[in-house]
Parts: C-alpha cells; structure tokens; sequence
C-alpha cells in the first residue's frame, strides 16, 4: 500500500476499513491487535483476534489476491446492488473469494461475521496438510532481504526445487522402470509402453504441479508476483488432466478394437476410430471449459447460455450436417450393411470402405470413389447383395434340335448331379428341366444358388460349374445350339448327311453318363 493514514482508527467506509487493516500488518508497521479492530469478532473469539487478522492476511496472500485500494468505494452509504437486492456490504472478488466481504455495522464497515467463522477453514484450504506450520517456522531462518526476497524466502524456494527435481526422479524411476515391467510381466508391454505410459508421465507432471500448489503459498512471495504463478498452476492442473483424459481415450480405444476384431461385423471396425474422435472432441470441449473457469478465473455460466443460443443458430445452419451425423448414428446401431458389401440404390452401386461422420465412402465397378451423405443412406432403400445368403445363377443351356428325347434326359440328369457334386451349391433347392423350345434350339433351365461370402468366390463356383457342364456335354456327344438358317436338299447316296447319327439304345447314353459321373465328378 502506497498509501499512509494516521494512527486514528478510521472504518467509516469500506476504503479506510481496507486501508486500516493492511496498514496495520505492513512489516515497517506491524499491529496486528489494531488491524484485529476491522474484523467483526464475536465475543467467544475476542483472545484469538491477533492470531484470525494474521490468519486472513495469510488467505488473501496465499490465493493470489491482490487488493486495489483506488478502485475501493470510499462512500459511507455504500450499497451493492449485484445481487439484485441493495445490501450494506462489499464483495472484493466474488467469484475467488466469495466469503471475504465487508459489513456494515452501524457507522463503521468492518470483515462480516460470516468472513471471521469463515477464517480457520480458508486458512486450513489454503494451506493444506500441515503447511500452515512452515508458515511460522521459515521466517524464523531469517530476514535479511536480497534481490527483493527474504532470506528465508529464497532457502524455501531453492528446498521446493530440490524437492520437485527428487519428486520428478522418484517418477520417472517408478514409470519407466516398476510400470513398464509391471506390464512387461503381464504380456501387454506394447500397450504398456505405448498407450498407459504416456497417460502416467502426464499424472507425474500434475502430481508434481499438485506439489508446487500446495508449498508454494507458504514461500509468501510478493501478491504481484504470485497471482500470476497461481494463474499458472491453476491453468496447468486442467490442461494437464485433459491431456491425460486425451491420451486415456487412446486406451479405451485400443480395447473396443480388440472387441471389434472378435466379431463378425466389419462395420464395428469402422466405429472404433469414429468413437476415438468423439470422445476426444469432448475431452477438448469439457478440458477447455474446466481451464476457463479454474485456471483464468471466468465466468462460463454466460458462455454456456450464449453457446446454447448459439447452438440453435448454428443447428437451423446445418441442418444437413446434423441430419448426416444423426444418419452415420443410425448407420451403426441398425447396421443396413457393413465394410465390404456390395450396395445398391438409385445411382448408388458398389462396395462399401468406409463409413465416416458425415457421409460413407463406396468404391463403383468403376473403380472411382462415391461419397455418399449419410442422411441420404439412412434414408434410402437399401439393396444389400453382401448380405445374401445364397447367390442365383440362372441360365439357360441350348442344345440343337436333333439331340433325341433320351439323351436330353441323361444330360438333365447329370447336369443334377453336377450340381449336388459341387461343394458350394445349395442342395436343398434348385431347377434343372427342360423348360422351352425357341426358334433355334431345345432349351434346358438351369437354375441353381451358390452359397458363397463374395463376389470373386460366385464368379470361381461358376466357372468350376460352367466346366464340368461342357465336360458333360463333350462326354455325352450333346451339341450346344446357337442362331443359325439350315437349308434342308435332297441327299444323295454319294453325299453324307451332316446330322449326326445317335444311337436309340437308352442304355447306351446311361454308360456314358456313369463313366462320366465316375472320372470326373468323384474326383471332388
């Protein structure tokens, strides 16, 4: 205080009554008895008033505070009106110190009743675990004055640093060394290494920062100096439990990965990292409002209120996006495809990579890319081929006109067993008949599933199929037809007839096919 006032007491308002009080307990000046005369001590505590007036200087000086006299109402009448209703009181920082205020006692201001039955609690806060000793034990060492600090500020200062240093040592030695071999021992040292023990070096540096909050307020540095260190330390613990939370969501990540892998479903793979950004967005929304409301003091109240104004502005804004965010949710709970199946709808058509925020990324046939929104799929009506259990092939097998009855049915038959030979055909349901007879050929349906997880598995039964079908039809001596004009003339007994001769003996075609059936088929 550069301010001097006379030795009269002088509490006529809340600037004397402020004035009074730290002049009182200046070290050129020290009265704590009439600096006790500020304070509005009931009668039980009169014997220990020195001791509170003493206590509350402490207070203000280990948190930070610093006490501007110019900007003090030095009215008489002085009233707050912040709450609302007009009270003969006045708050010095409501949002730090909320419980220090002055009263209005008949005509002098004095610290409230409530701030002195306050005193031992806040000392106690302020000064944690036993702190509060050293408060009385170093100045004791002595109070020679360098570079503007005591003596025994500067040995407590250079203690705190040799304690951080040994702190910072006994840290790294237990993570690095027992943590490491703590996992090294349970098989998981990759994740130890990689994953848990970046989240415990961050907890060392807030234990170490937790360490410096506690001793630190009892070096009692100059109120200029130290209310930014408590900004600092204050910023520091939320920013350092952020970063840990941050890191620890790469922890609970690399787990659910792990459950992914364990299940059929390749869309649950895809969710594991949309699920990491989430959660890490979230730990940066909380962390930051955490370090505005512990570390620079701020009110987030009205921040939280304009954000929830804002919020609505910004949902009517982009309502596509919400509508695509809220499509990429119903895309994981209801699961319509996942990584890999084949999709159709409208112009959508191909197979699924990836399935994002906003929209789902389909490689075409093509082999170029389609981003497609996710409120449009979610919206859709989906035709997923990758689900399907069993995959049609249908076609129809044309034999010329002159094959007799008796051969189609031996080939009908084996074409059946073609079918009930071959590993990844459906048994229980399929047609092979001889359905139609078409402008140029005799035509056989064949109408079979394949019971296959993809594509490139349908297109080899197919071909392993369509094989032993030319095999048969070679075996059997049957021609296939294709379109053509035949001009029938008068043979000649020189000239030969160019349809084949078949023989009518049914037993002849059932040889055949047995020694088909028996060289070929038997061989799967």
């Amino acid at each position: 205080m550069s301010e001097q006032i006379s030795d009269q007491l002088n509490l006529s308002s809340p600037y004397y009554t402020t004035l009074t009080f730290f002049y009182n307990l200046e070290e050129g000046n020290f009265k704590p008895k009439e600096a006790a005369k500020a304070l509005d001590i009931p009668e039980e505590l009169k014997e220990e008033s020195e001791r509170l007036t003493i206590k509350l200087k402490q207070i203000l000086e280990g948190k930070g505070i610093i006490i501007r006299t110019s900007s003090i109402p030095n009215l008489p009448s002085y009233q707050d009106s912040t709450s609302g209703v007009k009270e003969s009181v006045y708050y010095f920082d409501k949002q730090k110190i909320p419980g220090i205020f002055l009263e209005k006692k008949g005509n002098q201001w004095k610290f409230s009743s409530f701030t002195v039955s306050q005193i031992t609690d806040m000392h106690q806060e302020t000064y944690p675990y036993g702190t509060d000793r050293l408060l009385n034990l170093l100045p004791k060492i002595g109070n020679e004055k360098y570079l503007g600090l005591h003596l025994w500020q500067m040995f407590g200062m250079f203690l705190l640093i040799f304690l951080i240093f040994l702190s910072h040592f006994f840290f790294t030695f237990l993570l690095d060394r027992v943590l490491v071999y703590f996992f090294k021992r349970l098989e998981y040292q990759q994740i130890g290494e990689n994953y848990i023990l970046p989240v415990a070096r961050i907890i060392s540096y807030y234990l170490i920062v937790q360490l410096l909050s506690i001793f630190m307020p009892v070096l009692q540095l100059p109120v200029e100096i130290w209310s930014w260190i408590v900004v600092i330390l204050n910023t520091l613990k939320p920013f350092l439990i952020t970063l840990a939370f941050y890191k620890l969501v790469n922890v609970v990540a690399v787990y659910f990965a792990r459950l992914a892998t364990k299940t059929e479903s390749t869309l649950d793979d895809q969710l594991v990292p949309l699920m990491r950004k989430t959660l890490k967005a979230f730990v940066v929304l909380i962390g930051t409002l955490f370090i505005l409301r512990d570390g620079l003091n701020l009110d987030i109240i009205p921040f939280l209120t304009g954000l929830s104004i804002g919020g609505v502005a910004i949902a009517l804004a982009a309502q596509d996006t919400i509508k695509n965010f809220f499509g990429s949710v119903m895309i994981f709970i209801d699961k319509p495809f996942q990584v890999g199946d084949w999709i159709t709808s409208g112009d959508i058509d191909g197979t699924v990579e990836e399935v994002g925020f906003r929209s789902t990324r389909i490689r075409t046939f093509r082999n170029s890319l389609m981003y497609v929104p996710n409120g449009k799929i979610a919206d859709a009506v989906l035709d997923n081929h990758g689900l399907r259990r069993y995959r049609r092939f249908y076609t129809t097998l044309t034999i010329t006109y002159d094959t007799p009855p008796l051969l189609i049915e031996e080939f009908v038959k084996g074409l059946k067993e073609i079918v009930l030979a071959h590993p990844d055909t459906r048994k229980d349901y399929y047609h092979v008949y001889f359905n139609s007879l078409s402008a140029y050929s005799q035509d056989i349906m064949f109408y079979i599933f394949f019971e296959v997880p993809g594509w490139p598995d349908e297109l080899r039964a197919r071909h392993e199929v369509l094989i032993q079908i030319v095999k048969l039809a070679n075996s059997l001596g049957v021609r296939f037809a294709f379109p053509t004009q035949t001009l029938h003339m008068e043979s000649f007994p020189e000239k030969k007839d160019l349809i084949p001769e078949y023989p009518t003996d049914s037993t002849y075609y059932q040889k055949k096919l047995g020694e088909f059936l028996g060289n070929e088929l038997k061989k799967k």
